[in-house]
């Protein structure tokens, strides 16, 4: 648990100061599991819509009546 927010953010940010995204790295680690996905033949999904219905309840459920603290 976060007890001191100030300390936290402070962190974060120096965090994220010294480490960039590096999207080469990225895109790199992307295509691999594209190339994985492919090979275990999970990938292209033989009905691309199958369980949309229930990712759609899914996301309706997380976002219903989101409230951010009040800064």
């Amino acid at each position: 648990m976060i007890r001191d927010r100030r300390t936290w953010e402070a962190f974060e940010a120096e965090w994220q100061r010294r480490n960039p995204p590096d999207l080469e790295l990225h895109f790199r680690i992307f295509d691999r599991m594209l190339e994985l996905a492919r090979a275990l033949h999970a990938w292209p999904p033989a009905d691309p819509l199958e369980g949309l219905e229930i990712d759609l309840q899914l996301a309706r459920a997380i976002n219903a009546d989101v409230c951010f603290p009040a800064e």
